[in-house]
């Protein structure tokens, strides 16, 4: 198990490059089984979860060739489906949430797929119903071995239907994108999730000749082609490590630069930081967040206390609200935290609490959080990352206190941030690796 050892209270300056997205990839990655053609994907992210895949893939017979550290080829034409069934398969697969989007492109093309129930942050309950019902809707065969934890689909032939989400899952639509884009006939998808991430793997799946209308809506229309061509594609920088930014400038009162941001896919995330004070300024396609002595939380106009939750998209992304609870311990205010998709995820906030912050946590859905305005400093602590995103929060607070922190289970941040720590250092952190 990794460790860092955080010196805490160090100012930060200089400018920093997003990764490439990590959602995005773990779709675009498994899109690659679509077609037998090359396809050139750019920018993926050097991160764990995206190097599990990236041996999945390969032991299932992609040809992965990594033309440079920007831009890799793969090739998808000789399939070993037999890999499916071996142990080695599966072990990946329970290693992995995101294996759960190769089950769409297999069903697609082979009419036919296994797989185990995935891994992932253990955040609370995580259903994939929606995944499956859909698959059934267009017409395959679904089966559950409670006894072995795998799922298994087939279809003779998949068939285009309207599919009315009972969620706007995010892998759930991708995963349903996938398999509709290679059926006989017309798919409707309602209630799509229509993150950027899913905005992104559309465009690729066009650009491979498939027919899409509606990108970017919660209404997509889909024509099954029937075989789907090479491509190339480029990873949008990933607006989690852009956030993460923002709120790490703020807690070490900082002077940073994000590079490349691609603000226009950001949606909501800057003025939710903005509203917990937080000065950021726009300078082309980056964002540039001065060194804050202070930054104060806003109330609703009412005068009542301010209240930042997660919502599906356009809404502000559940995988910020770490990040965003942590950065409002140092501020002045109060903020409700309230987050409403996983009912774990706000577990970690006694770590902070051991670290002097001023948090109550309500349920597990809801804390609230009385920012101190810097008055009473986070000092430092041993602790353990629970998941990518909680990980994350937990450096930025070990970065900002007094005094020496210890964080364990690192591989969780490894999992979600590319070399984060070697990144950070370049701006002045002092982050050991053990």
């Amino acid at each position: 198990m990794g460790t860092f050892v955080v010196q805490g209270g160090r100012t930060l300056k200089g400018e920093i490059t997003p990764q490439g997205a990590k959602n995005e990839a773990l779709q675009v990655l498994c899109a690659v089984l679509l077609s037998s053609e090359k396809i050139t994907i750019k920018n993926i992210p050097d991160i764990q979860d995206v190097g599990k895949l990236l041996e999945l893939l390969g032991s299932l017979g992609v040809k992965i060739e990594k033309k440079s550290s920007y831009e890799t080829e793969f090739q998808a034409d000789d399939l070993n489906l037999n890999h499916l069934f071996t142990k080695q398969f599966w072990e990946q697969s329970m290693s992995l949430r995101g294996s759960i989007m190769i089950a769409g492109p297999l069903l697609a093309r082979y009419k036919k797929a296994v797989i185990p129930k995935p891994g992932g942050d253990k955040i609370g309950r995580r259903r994939l119903d929606t995944h499956f019902i859909g698959f059934q809707k267009l017409g395959a065969k679904f089966e559950y071995e409670a006894s072995e934890s795998f799922f298994s689909i087939e279809a003779d032939r998949l068939y285009g239907a309207y599919l009315h989400l009972d969620e706007a899952s995010v892998t759930g639509t991708a995963n349903l994108i996938m398999a509709a884009v290679l059926a006989k006939g017309r798919t409707t998808i309602y209630n799509a999730a229509c993150e950027p991430y899913v905005q992104q793997l559309c465009k690729m799946l066009v650009s491979m000749g498939a027919k899409i209308s509606g990108i970017g809506s919660n209404l997509l229309i889909i024509d099954g082609v029937k075989t789907l061509g090479g491509c190339s594609h480029t990873i949008l920088p990933d607006m989690i490590e852009v956030g993460s930014f923002i709120g790490l400038a703020a807690m070490t009162e900082s002077e940073i630069t994000i590079k490349n941001v691609s603000y226009e896919n950001l949606g909501i995330i800057p003025d939710s930081f903005r509203r917990l004070g937080i000065i950021l300024e726009k300078r082309g396609d980056d964002i540039f967040i001065p060194q804050q002595d202070h930054y104060e939380i806003e109330t609703f106009i009412d005068g009542s206390i301010m209240t930042i939750a997660d919502a599906i998209w356009p809404g502000l992304t559940p995988d910020l609200l770490s990040v965003i609870l942590v950065t409002a311990t140092q501020a002045k205010g109060a903020v409700l935290i309230h987050q409403k998709m996983f009912e774990s995820r706000l577990f970690f906030v006694d770590k902070l609490i051991d670290m002097g912050a001023q948090i109550i946590l309500c349920d597990p859905h809801r804390a609230t959080v009385i920012g101190l305005d810097r008055k009473i400093r986070l000092r430092g602590t041993t602790m353990s990352s629970p998941d990518i995103r909680a990980g994350v929060a937990l450096l930025i607070a070990a970065m900002s206190a007094d005094g020496k922190s210890t964080i364990h289970n690192i591989e969780q941040i490894d999992r979600g941030y590319e070399r984060i720590e070697e990144r950070l250092n370049a701006l002045g952190a002092d982050i050991k690796r053990i």
